[in-house]
């Protein structure tokens, strides 16, 4: 089944929503980490990482599956395919890579930072395990910035082409 033009757009449009969501929540995501690391205000310490909370366990899941979804019928619905186009695979490691960080990082990095610093306050600044989580949160951060930028990259110029036909005997 391939889809006619009005279609496609629809679902291309659907797709880059999605993905607009994902990067916004990781630019709010970086905003608020910066602030956290800065402040000594306790509240805002407790805001932030309760902010970062609440966003991993609703939008960032949201917008990761809608991604996904909208991007598997695109190109399975379109002249694309999953696996025709080199820039199409490489997407697709991006994504596998992403959603785990998302899913399984982010998720577990952001509920170890909030837990810590709603029990802990501004004493949580002088836990090791707050600190260590706090930059593992902030790395997947930037990793996953850099990873969805990569894919709009890709997306927009398509290099590498087309992948050759296996030859037939």
């Amino acid at each position: 089944m391939k889809l006619s033009i009005t279609p496609r757009r629809w679902l291309l449009s659907l797709h880059l929503l999605f993905v607009a969501i994902l990067f916004g929540t990781m630019v709010v995501f970086l905003v608020l980490s910066i602030t956290a690391a800065a402040t000594q205000d306790e509240t805002i310490l407790k805001g932030a990482y309760t902010s970062m909370y609440v966003l991993a366990t609703s939008s960032v899941r949201a917008s990761a599956i809608g991604s996904v979804v909208t991007g598997v019928l695109l190109s399975v619905w379109t002249r694309w395919g999953l696996f025709r186009f080199y820039w199409i695979i490489f997407k697709e490691i991006l994504t596998v890579a992403s959603i785990g960080l998302a899913f399984i990082g982010m998720s577990v990095w952001t509920m170890q930072t909030f837990s810590i610093a709603s029990a802990e306050g501004l004493h949580a600044l002088d836990s090791p395990v707050f600190i260590t989580n706090r930059l593992q949160l902030f790395i997947g951060i930037i990793l996953q910035m850099v990873s969805l930028g990569a894919m709009i990259v890709v997306s927009v110029f398509k290099p590498w082409g087309r992948r050759n036909q296996e030859l037939k005997h």
